[in-house]
């Protein structure tokens, strides 16, 4: 029993290390450009209004949903 939990131990172990080795080395590599001046967002190019006719849709169908 000792040595399988020394064995899962050692596994977890290195499993968090070669991780970490991972990150640090994708990271030296290809670091974030902080320069970068970001808007603040993203625009997904969504419409700013919706339709009365497609919202009276989506409500009912919500409220159809929610009568089962």
């Amino acid at each position: 029993m000792l040595f399988g939990m020394g064995t899962v131990f050692v596994f977890l172990t290195a499993l968090v290390g070669i991780t970490s080795l991972m990150s640090y080395i994708v990271n030296n590599w290809f670091p974030e450009n902080s320069d970068l001046e970001m808007d603040g967002g993203i625009s997904l190019g969504l419409p700013t209004k919706v339709d009365p006719k497609i919202a009276q849709a989506i409500q009912g169908a919500l409220d159809q949903h929610r009568a089962r």
